[in-house]
């Protein structure tokens, strides 16, 4: 009976060894189940400003693959400019969950798809579309086991740049200096006139505040400079000339041959419950003029509503809105332009009344010294002047810090100034210092790797 047991005991023993090699043997073997996609929502274009090339143009996000067992798994972002990734690139591969996309890396993808922005070659397109897809696998190349999304395609836009004096219009030596401008040249550079389709009249686009002003060349008072001693209406080197002025935005024609000219306010803005309630929550967001287009642009953050554009604050002078939505101007009746929240560049030809509307990124300023770094309200937003600059213009800080960031996102790119020498980075402990009062910020990236800044006191 004991030698029984001995032998059942091992026949046990055998049987649970073999047991646990088959368990150490065992195979989890990994399925892709479900479905699998981009998590992040797309803009209807993609508008491309070589100035913003740091700038994230997207960033793609998406939830964890199921590969039905708990395993590593890698992502792999892939583009296709035909778009049936004949020509697959891979983009970047990553094991988190996001992957971000720079303004100058779809720079690239729209130089390599023949886009070009140059409005004199138009047989060459200034719009096309990039295809996204992501590629989710385990171990070193998934081995067949693999999740592919569904494709994603982007419409890219390069706005046509003409560059200065482009379309016609040039800087022209002449500019607006004053108490009422600049502190007769202080606080900056003279307010610039610009060239016209007019011979010998040259334009200039100004806001003033109360004071005087005189016109001179080359911001140099050693150059000829003008006033009107007589208020006659025709410009004069007599003493005692300053012309004065009261706050406000106004054009400022002036004819270099027969020494006329005139001050007349002028300014048209966005208005509508998209903005500021009718008109009834603050002043109409206003455009600036762009003379490498000859248009006139505004940065402005909407609601959910409706928008139309009118003449210096006011309704009984020129408003218009789009009753057939053909992206022309109209005075016609039931004409508001309903949007959707979100960035946007507005850019209106007043020769021709086209405009476009564009969802972009656009800068602000945020901190302490302006909206408590977000919690007191939006951030200022600014607006591409040119295609290297950017204006915020009357800027009501208090004494504190401000930096630059975009779309009130501090996830998107931000800048500050660590050292203090007018160039922007993105360093620690790079926030801006300033007194309190009013001023207009100037941003300029014609360099992109190190873009400036100035703040000039109104």
């Amino acid at each position: 009976m004991k030698k029984f047991r001995i032998v059942l005991l091992l026949v046990l023993a055998i049987v649970g060894f073999n047991s646990c090699q088959e368990d150490d043997d065992l195979q989890f073997i990994a399925q892709a189940q479900g479905d699998f996609m981009f998590s992040n929502a797309f803009l209807e274009q993609y508008v491309l400003i070589p100035e913003a090339s740091d700038n994230i143009a997207e960033r793609f996000t998406w939830d964890n693959a199921n590969f039905e067992v708990p395993t590593n798994t890698t992502y792999e972002l892939q583009r296709s400019l035909s778009g049936d990734f004949t020509d697959m690139v891979i983009v970047e591969s990553t094991s988190a969950n996001e992957i971000a996309v720079t303004i100058g890396q779809m720079l690239d993808f729209a130089e390599e798809a023949g886009l070009d922005n140059d409005p004199s070659t138009t047989e060459i397109p200034n719009t096309g579309t990039v295809t996204f897809r992501l590629r989710a696998f385990v171990g070193d190349s998934g081995n067949g086991t693999e999740l592919m999304s569904m494709p994603q395609t982007l419409t890219v836009v390069l706005p046509e740049s003409v560059g200065g004096g482009g379309s016609g219009i040039e800087l022209s030596v002449w500019g607006v200096v004053g108490s009422a401008a600049n502190d007769w040249g202080n606080a900056g550079p003279d307010i610039p006139f610009y060239t016209t389709s007019t011979a010998d009249v040259i334009v200039s686009y100004a806001n003033l505040k109360d004071g005087d002003i005189k016109f001179r060349q080359n911001n140099d008072w050693s150059a000829t400079n003008y006033g009107d001693a007589t208020g006659d209406g025709i410009l004069d080197t007599d003493d005692n000339n300053n012309i004065a002025v009261t706050a406000g935005d106004y054009k400022i024609e002036f004819n270099t041959a027969t020494l006329a000219y005139t001050i007349t306010p002028f300014s048209y803005g966005v208005v509508g419950s998209a903005w500021n309630d009718w008109g009834n929550a603050g002043p109409d967001a206003k455009l600036h003029y762009d003379y490498t287009t000859d248009t006139f642009k505004v940065g402005v953050k909407l609601m959910d509503g409706d928008m139309k554009i009118r003449q210096n604050n006011d309704w009984v002078l020129d408003n218009y809105g789009d009753a057939t939505g053909d992206g022309v101007l109209d005075t016609a009746s039931d004409n508001n332009i309903a949007v959707t929240a979100g960035f946007y560049l507005l850019t209106v030809n007043l020769n021709d009344l086209s405009y476009t509307l564009v969802e972009t990124n656009l800068w602000g300023v945020v901190g302490s010294a302006y909206n408590d770094w977000g919690n007191a309200g939006p951030d200022f937003t600014f607006t591409p002047i040119t295609d290297t600059e950017w204006l915020a213009q009357n800027v009501e800080l208090m004494s504190g810090d401000m930096k630059l960031r975009q779309n009130e996102d501090w996830s998107l790119t931000n800048y500050g100034d660590a050292t203090g020498d007018g160039i922007l980075d993105t360093d620690s402990d790079n926030n801006i210092s300033v007194n309190a009062g009013t001023y207009d910020i100037k941003l300029d990236f014609t360099d992109p790797g190190a873009p400036t800044y100035v703040i000039i006191t109104k």
